[in-house]
């Protein structure tokens, strides 16, 4: 039971934060959770350096460490051998990477769990505390840099800049981490997990805020749900209090602050459930077919535009042009003098759309142009679908799996079907680099999972949406390693955290957090929130089972 909150505890106290704070920790939280990988390894390297230490403890029984990253690794190679894809051009770099990735997961979670291991339990606590201060405070930087630079106070309701901020606001507020807003969204989820139990009313507060401001929908529901859930099961009445006050914040944020992001959460729960047509949050003025690319038309819109761009031209050579005489708007001039200048109206069509296509989805849309008899769906705009690239997604995996029940046992192989590890060997630039004479496509990836992700993505921005990108832990599980990818999962990796469920206080929702989040992309290979998840998972079973020894503190 989770025990009662004081809600005046303060939130830090300097001069213990300065004695006991395990630097080296936090000093590698920060740099690990960077979205940079060049930052990643030297964080990587730096830890080590302090910490020299490479006994991981994997065994058959009661292991350190889950048995689930080297059992992973292992089932790729077996994969590899037996589809003898190491006569596959390009290939083999492909797999060295992805293994590459999943030893950097090893290396990470041994020093989380040194940490937690040779730390205080409380010294732990504070170097938690510190590092969602620091991500606090950079992510509302993140917002007042908006504020500044549009000069709204409410940049939620923002439309100049062509919808730059908008309901995409909170896309730019990256914390810490600067990585995608999802990921600050979900590390400040379990941060209010986290202080919801450790008696911090003003630290749950502070990231229920961040979190509201990265904008993150399906967080924010799957979060909700979970918090239900211990509201009426699992709480006390000051934590039912604070629990209606972070309510009252989502409510505020959704109705006063960004109403058009309710309006994108209810377009999309519609199509999901009533497959009902979409409707963009954005507002839109029509764009003469004339003014727009014609990477964004399709073959009948092409053939008007050449026809009206012909007609046009006829009519400016048999008619003389007419000079339209422009009127200056008259100025104003108050009482004392001063002349008031008008503004421009934000909501004009000029300020609303751009009639060009934006650098990164132009190189999507070239790619479908050069690969368009290849490409089912993207390939043939006609065809287009509103059902969600999520729901496709998983449907793709069952037909592979159907038209090839020789590789349900192990999968596709690493990066040849749903990861982050394919995506980047397109040098496409999705989830990093990768060496241009090295670029490396599956078949069966080009024309499933990266065909549904050029097929919204390469299109307008309101289509940018996670419930249109086929990115899933569980589908990468099955589709690259098979049932048994998928089963060491759930026995080697949830079922080694689950198993302390009698030990665990926050560790429980952060637990059916992660296994909810785990279906909106490929968080392993992200390489950050997975590090704070198994270490705050670690700090709980510890601190579980000493209090179990020693009852009386």
């Amino acid at each position: 039971m989770i025990k009662a909150m004081d809600i005046d505890t303060p939130v830090f106290n300097l001069k213990k934060l300065k004695s006991n704070v395990d630097w080296h920790l936090l000093l590698f939280l920060l740099l690990f959770l960077n979205v940079k990988l060049a930052v990643k390894i030297p964080g990587i390297i730096l830890i080590y350096l302090l910490q020299f230490n490479f006994k991981f403890g994997f065994r058959i029984k009661n292991s350190r460490l889950p048995l689930f990253y080297p059992i992973v690794i292992i089932v790729a190679i077996a994969d590899f051998i037996i589809n003898k894809d190491y006569a596959t051009h390009n290939y083999p770099l492909v797999l060295l990477t992805g293994i590459a990735f999943w030893a950097i997961c090893i290396l990470a979670i041994h020093q989380v769990k040194l940490a937690v291991e040779r730390n205080d339990i409380e010294v732990v606590h504070r170097t938690i505390l510190i590092f969602f201060i620091i991500n606090a405070v950079v992510s509302l930087l993140n917002l007042a840099y908006i504020v500044w630079i549009t000069g709204a106070i409410n940049p939620y309701s923002y439309q100049g800049e062509y919808q730059k901020y908008f309901v995409s606001t909170g896309d730019y507020v990256k914390g810490i981490t600067f990585d995608t807003s999802t990921t600050n969204a979900v590390l400040n989820a379990f941060g209010v997990l986290y202080f919801l139990t450790k008696k911090n009313a003003a630290m749950l507060l502070t990231c229920m805020a961040v979190l509201l401001l990265t904008g993150s929908n399906f967080t924010n529901v799957i979060l909700f749900a979970i918090l239900l859930f211990i509201f009426i099961f699992n709480s006390t009445k000051e934590q039912k209090s604070l629990l209606v006050i972070c309510l009252v914040f989502l409510v505020v944020f959704m109705a006063k602050i960004s109403p058009q992001n309710n309006d994108y959460f209810v377009n999309t729960f519609k199509i999901i459930i009533y497959q009902k047509d979409y409707k963009s949050p954005w507002p839109t003025n029509p764009i003469p077919v004339t003014q727009r690319p014609d990477s964004t038309l399709n073959p009948e819109e092409k053939k008007q535009k050449i026809a009206m761009l012909y007609l046009d031209s006829i009519h400016s050579i048999n008619h003389k042009k007419e000079t339209l005489k422009t009127v200056a708007e008259p100025e104003l001039i108050t009482n004392t003098g001063k002349i008031l200048i008008p503004k421009p109206n934000l909501n004009a069509p000029i300020y609303q759309n751009r009639a060009i296509t934006p650098p990164e989805q132009m190189q999507l849309a070239d790619f479908v142009a050069v690969h368009k008899a290849e490409l089912p769906m993207s390939g043939h705009p006609k065809n287009f679908t509103s059902v969600p690239g999520k729901v496709t997604g998983i449907l793709q995996t069952y037909n592979f799996f159907k038209d090839h029940p020789g590789k349900i046992l192990t999968g596709a192989g690493m990066g040849n079907f749903s990861s982050k590890l394919a995506f980047r060997a397109t040098g496409l630039k999705f989830t990093g680099g990768y060496p241009a004479k090295y670029i490396y496509i599956n078949r069966d990836f080009l024309v499933n999972h990266l065909d549904i992700y050029l097929n919204f993505f390469s299109r307008g921005a309101s289509l940018h949406s996670l419930t249109n990108s086929p990115f899933s832990v569980y589908d990468q599980m099955l589709a690259e390693y098979g049932l048994l990818g998928l089963l060491c999962l759930f026995v080697f990796y949830l079922a080694f955290f689950a198993k302390h469920y009698r030990q665990l206080t926050y560790g429980i929702p952060i637990l059916l957090f992660v296994m909810a989040i785990f279906f909106i992309d490929y968080w392993f290979e992200q390489l950050s929130i997975m590090v704070m998840f198994e270490l705050l998972l670690f700090l709980n079973i510890k601190e579980r089972k000493n209090l179990v020894k020693n009852p009386g503190k």
